[in-house]
């Protein structure tokens, strides 16, 4: 196996920081988590794999040019106190339209600021 040079690495460091949520598309190892789970990265090392927590427990790595995953386009929400990490923009945007939809007063403000930040695309949306 030839090991990819530093450039490669750094362009995959910065593709997948270290708090990405990741979702598996292909893993060529027997114990590997069912395709379609997800995980959060905990950094890449020298040889450009990817450390991944999956939400199974798992700690295998995505091996650069053996395994795939993809980058998830995760946001943080911060509603009433209480913070939820959601792995889709889209459904998050999706949630809180509705939620817009059937409320009003200050609680479809608070919907509302969120459904802005989330449309704004910041990575951390809270309703304060």
């Amino acid at each position: 196996m030839r090991f990819p040079n530093k450039e490669t690495v750094e362009r995959v460091r910065k593709a997948y920081p270290v708090g990405c949520r990741v979702e598996l598309v292909q893993m060529d190892d027997e114990q590997a988590p069912p395709v379609g789970t997800k995980g959060t990265v905990r950094g890449v090392d020298d040889t450009a794999s990817i450390m991944v927590r999956w939400d199974t427990g798992s700690g295998l790595n995505v091996v650069y040019g053996v395994d795939n995953c993809r980058k998830l386009d995760a946001v943080t929400i911060t509603c009433y106190g209480s913070t939820e990490v959601w792995d889709s923009r889209k459904e998050a945007a999706d949630f809180y339209l509705r939620a817009i939809a059937g409320s009003e007063g200050s609680e479809c403000e608070r919907y509302t600021k969120i459904y802005t930040e989330l449309l704004m695309g910041k990575e951390v949306c809270t309703d304060e």
